[in-house]
C-alpha cells in the first residue's frame, strides 16, 4: 500500500511544472558546471577528428571500388 500512495504523490508533482524562469536558471547553473576545453586541446581534438573522419572515408572509397570492380567481373562473367 505504501508504494501505491508514493506513486500517487510522484503522479501529482510531475503534473506541476516548474516555471520556466527557474528552468532557465537550472539550465545556467547546469552550463556553469561545464569544464570546457582549452583553445589548444580543442584544437588538437578538432585536427584529430578531421584526419581519422578523411581516413576512414579513404578506406571506405578503396573497399567500395575493390568491391565495384569484382562485382563487375563476376557480372561480366
Amino acid at each position: 500500500m505504501a508504494d501505491n500512495t508514493n506513486t500517487n504523490e510522484n503522479a501529482k508533482a510531475k503534473d506541476e511544472k516548474a516555471p520556466k524562469k527557474s528552468w532557465f536558471e537550472g539550465v545556467k547553473a547546469e552550463f556553469g558546471k561545464i569544464i570546457w576545453p582549452a583553445k589548444d586541446a580543442l584544437a588538437r581534438q578538432t585536427a584529430a577528428v578531421i584526419a581519422v573522419s578523411v581516413v576512414v572515408g579513404l578506406i571506405i572509397t578503396i573497399l567500395d571500388t575493390f568491391i565495384q570492380y569484382g562485382i563487375d567481373f563476376l557480372v561480366k562473367l
